[in-house]
């Protein structure tokens, strides 16, 4: 029998085994763990590759896009040297939100994606950046080029998840966002974050 190429006789490893993307750092792959529809928290277990539960959402917030992260990726020295206020890279595979007109309700999918900014968030003294994209060839988003093209209250509505949904009342918060970003700016950290996933884990 004869196989296409590549072939994976078993299911690959989402942070290892797939692609990071076309044409990165702009067209890249993005491995979506969360959908705009989970009341849940699921992050690939990094031994395993399945996803599993991270926690149940402790408030009522909900993600306003698909979030995973970009394949064979890493935020080490680079991403960390590249976040002013970070003490480090959080030691993770690149987080990615994608904008799709769409919607789209199940998790554990690739999908091609087109950066255009990102957010410089800072989680207990670690880089933890997220990348803005829009899923490539999108009818509605598709066309987008920069973080301008969206509209300012979906970049808000993003901000303010990242700034609330590790909130546990009474307790301090240690999340912030240092900067909102631009598509030059993003593309620097994508590059970064496979430079670290070569320097940590080879090619």
């Amino acid at each position: 029998m004869n196989f296409p190429k590549p072939f994976y006789k078993w299911r690959p490893h989402p942070w290892h085994g797939l692609e990071v993307g076309k044409n990165p750092p702009i067209f890249v792959n993005a491995y979506i763990e969360i959908t705009p529809f989970d009341l849940v928290k699921y992050e690939v277990d990094k031994t395993t590759g399945y996803l599993r539960v991270d926690r149940p959402q402790r408030t009522s917030s909900q993600p306003p896009s698909l979030y995973g992260f970009i394949p064979r990726t890493f935020c080490g020295e680079r991403v960390g040297a590249l976040s002013p206020k970070a003490k480090k890279g959080d030691g993770d595979p690149l987080d990615i939100c994608v904008i799709s007109e769409r919607p789209i309700t199940k998790s554990e999918v690739i999908l091609h994606a087109k950066v255009i900014g990102g957010f410089q968030m800072v989680d207990h003294y670690e880089a933890d950046d997220k990348i803005i994209a829009v899923l490539e060839n999108d009818n509605i988003w598709g066309n987008a080029q920069d973080l301008k093209d969206l509209p300012d209250v979906l970049v808000e509505r993003l901000q303010h998840y990242f700034l609330t949904y590790k909130l546990v009342h009474g307790e301090e918060n240690l999340t912030s966002i240092e900067l909102v970003y631009n598509k030059a700016h993003a593309t620097k950290v994508v590059e970064a974050s496979i430079e670290d996933y070569h320097d940590n884990f080879g090619e």
